[in-house]
């Protein structure tokens, strides 16, 4: 009796162990998987006019802020509208006045795939500035920008200006070389900064006009008014996930002799995808171990029952 028993309990203990086995691989391989990062969308801008000024008055040591803008969108929008009022306390009795007015003014913001892009056109426009109702800023015929990021190319920004704007009353040619700067006496000054780009690896922007503003009405209760104006401005980035998968497919460098020499501990996982293994690999090997020692245990009892 003894002798049938004790195989009988090996064989069980073995199918156990065994069992466990194979049950251990597939929960190992589950929580093996490989790891995918959140896709990014990319992100697109655009705005036709934005303006942050500082407006004292007369009668009131005060500033009052004049910080406004017309047709600002982000992707993946669009706006076509083309004027802007405001309104400010103690300014003109508080009745709206015109900011910006045009006979085109777009502004379009778009994610799509592996492309954002970002655009506005401005034409036939005249810009005003509290306390000077008659006489425009800025009067102009067109300008436009542009911003593309594109997965696997290089981010892209353009600017498109008119030969000359009117600045003040006055008509003014303007030049690539740096800013420009117009003088009206008893009225003020103002500086055109033309045509800004910038790009990076992953971003690009792009900025027909911005304007540096610092006059003196002393009309409609209005001492002063100074600050900043942004024409046409598009933004974009390039979309992360479209990135990481430019990178994926990117071929690999190869490996030079000094290169094949890695420190103890390195690149585990890369030396088992060489091998034609995965990140289960070490599991299946334990499942084996497992196996193997658990047949040597049921021999050995087996054996043991036979000699006694």
């Amino acid at each position: 009796m003894n002798t049938i028993n004790v195989p009988t309990h090996a064989r069980r203990w073995s199918a156990v162990a065994a069992a466990c086995a194979l049950t251990v691989g597939p929960v190992a391989l589950a929580g093996a998987g490989p790891a995918h990062a959140t896709e990014g969308h990319g992100h697109a801008s655009a705005s036709v006019l934005r303006t942050d000024l500082d407006v004292s008055l007369l009668n009131k040591s005060v500033q009052v802020p004049l910080t406004v803008s017309l047709n600002e969108v982000e992707a993946p929008r669009s706006a076509r509208k083309t004027a802007l009022t405001a309104t400010l306390d103690g300014v003109d009795h508080g009745k709206p006045f015109s900011v910006l007015s045009a006979g085109t003014a777009d502004a379009v913001a778009t994610v799509e795939g592996d492309t954002a892009e970002a655009s506005t056109t401005l034409a036939d426009a005249r810009l005003h500035v509290p306390g000077l109702p008659l006489l425009s800023l800025v009067e102009l015929e067109a300008v436009s920008s542009k911003a593309v990021c594109e997965a696997g190319k290089s981010p892209h920004a353009s600017v498109t200006l008119p030969a000359a704007v009117t600045v003040l009353g006055k008509r003014v040619a303007l030049s690539a070389g740096g800013p420009t700067h117009v003088e009206v006496p008893g009225v003020g000054a103002v500086r055109l900064d033309l045509s800004q780009t910038e790009t990076t690896s992953a971003t690009a922007a792009a900025t027909a006009l911005r304007l540096e503003v610092s006059v003196n009405p002393a009309n409609l209760n209005v001492a002063e008014v100074e600050g900043r104006l942004t024409l046409a401005e598009s933004r974009c980035e390039t979309p992360a996930a479209a990135e990481e998968e430019s990178e994926a497919a990117a071929p690999e460098t190869p490996a030079d002799e000094d290169a094949a020499v890695e420190p103890q501990g390195a690149r585990a996982e890369t030396n088992l995808a060489e091998t034609g293994g995965d990140s289960a690999t070490p599991y299946v090997a334990a499942g084996a171990v497992a196996l193997l020692a658990a047949g040597g245990g049921a021999v050995l009892v087996s054996r043991r029952g036979r000699r006694n």
